[in-house]
Parts: structure tokens; sequence; C-alpha cells
């Protein structure tokens, strides 16, 4: 049967998790809220471990997202996507950055790479990341699939900073806390 449009949803907590008009100053503050949302998808039983965020480089939030792949019957519902799609949707615009403001993508986890390619096309300036691929695989069983041998070289080449391991074994809590329950989101 051919569907005539896609519909993907957050979970109805997200609004607990970003309401009010927060300002995340720094990248501790923006991480926090990234593995706050991965953390919660997993509690609630509505998603699996990966949470995302994105910022203006004054530190507004501009989207959310959390991993919903099994929930939405969707491979393209990575928490990464959602975000991307949720701040599109807020702004009315694909590339995010056009205005010429900083966009920063605060991810609980080293996006896989679907989300590491449609980072370029979304207009990412700054990537934060929590845990490492070794870390998703290791600790919650997930393969993020390859990227290019240098894929951080790639990234800085095209004038996106990256800083890893921001409370990395806070979100390598979370991966862990998933991997050992059982559940399968």
């Amino acid at each position: 049967m051919l569907h005539d449009q896609v519909h993907l949803t957050l979970p109805a907590w997200i609004s607990d998790e970003t309401g009010g008009n927060a300002v995340y100053p720094d990248d501790h503050s923006k991480m926090a809220l990234a593995i706050r949302l991965s953390a919660r998808n997993v509690q609630e039983g509505t998603g699996g471990p990966f949470g995302a965020a994105l910022f203006t480089e004054t530190g507004h939030l501009l989207g959310v997202g959390v991993n919903r792949v099994l929930v939405e019957d969707c491979s393209l519902a990575h928490a990464e996507m959602m975000a991307f799609a949720t701040a599109q949707q807020g702004l009315r615009r694909f590339r995010l950055n056009q205005n010429g403001e900083r966009i920063v993508l605060a991810s609980s986890s080293q996006p896989c790479a679907m989300c590491y390619g449609a980072s370029f096309w979304a207009g990412i300036d700054g990537v934060l990341i929590g845990a490492r691929a070794d870390d998703v695989q290791s600790l919650a069983g997930f393969d993020e699939g390859p990227l290019p041998a240098d894929w951080l070289g790639e990234w800085q080449k095209r004038g996106i900073a990256v800083t890893r391991d921001i409370l990395r074994e806070e979100a390598c809590a979370v991966l862990k806390t998933y991997g050992e329950s059982g559940l399968v989101y």
C-alpha cells in the first residue's frame, strides 16, 4: 500500500524536558539535555537510548529528537534526524544556518553514518558528542555503520567544529542501562 505522506512524532513527555525559554550557555548544558532526552526515552519505553538537540550559537534551543525507529517503523527516525526535522520545521528552512547564525548539534552518542551525512545538508556548524561509536556498540549492541576513515577531518574540512567525550560517562551510563535491560526499541 502506497502512502502519500510521512508522519513522525516525538513522545508526549518531550515538552517536560524542553519547555520554557531555557538558554543553554555552554557545551556541558547542551550535552546534558541530549543525555537527559536519551535517558528519558529509555525510561518511558518510547524508543532507543539516543537523544539530540540543536542550538543557536547563543544557546537557544531550536529542535530536539530522540530515537523513534521501532516505535514509528521508520529507519530514518534517529534522534539527530528528528532534531533536524523539528528545527527545520520550526525555522521553515532545510539549511539551518542559511541566515549566517552558527548552529550546534549536541548528540548523546556519535552520529551514525546516516546522521553524519545529513549534518552536512542540515547546515550544522558544530557537533558535540557524548559517547563514542565503540561505546554504542559495546554497551548497547548497535552497529552504527561505516564512516569515512577521516570522518572528523571531513567535518572539519567543511567548517564543522567537533568536540568529543562531553559527559561521556553519563552518556555511556544510558547505553549500559539500555543494553543490560534487554529492551528493544
